[in-house]
């Protein structure tokens, strides 16, 4: 995705419009705005279609607090 007009791989949205935040996959820039940040994070695999192998990356997860009392 060239950086000419950065927009967020989700929802297409520019830096005009919302905070972009940049990544580098597979020696290339990509840009998501902090509304789509969780997808990449707990569903990469909503974004496929959107960022390639994005369907083999494992979902982020959070420890439950209650266990730790």
């Amino acid at each position: 995705m060239p950086a000419k007009n950065p927009r967020c791989l989700y929802c297409e949205r520019e830096s005009q419009e919302v905070p972009l935040i940049k990544l580098q996959y597979q020696e290339e820039e990509y840009w998501i705005c902090p509304q789509h940040l969780p997808i990449l994070i707990h569903k990469p695999s909503q974004l496929a279609d959107k960022l390639q192998g994005a369907e083999r990356f494992a979902p982020g997860s959070h420890p439950d607090p209650e266990q730790d009392v």
